[in-house]
């Protein structure tokens, strides 16, 4: 890997690290559950993506296996909570 890589690999991942405190700023200060769920939403989100770079740093097949699984379940758990926003029960 190259110098240039490596650094805009580290550059991203502290850059995902400020915005996923960021985020849990949000999802604990938010003013309304609609803030909360999309707090929570771009959490999962910025966790993938950091799967995802994790997985070009280390050039394993792992990390883009676990990415596809949190965004896998993180959207099922959005469909779930908007739902609940909406209706008030998750199984009808």
């Amino acid at each position: 890997m190259s110098a240039v890589l490596g650094n805009a690999i580290l550059a991203s991942l502290l850059i995902f690290a400020l915005a996923m405190v960021l985020t849990l700023v949000r999802l604990f200060k938010g003013p309304s559950a609609q803030d909360r769920v999309l707090a929570l939403d771009y959490l999962y989100i910025i966790a993938m993506l950091m799967m995802l770079v994790l997985g070009i740093r280390y050039a394993s097949d792992t990390y883009f296996e676990a990415a596809l699984l949190i965004a896998l379940f993180g959207f099922v758990g959005s469909f779930a909570l908007a739902k609940f926003l909406l209706r008030g029960e998750v199984i009808e």
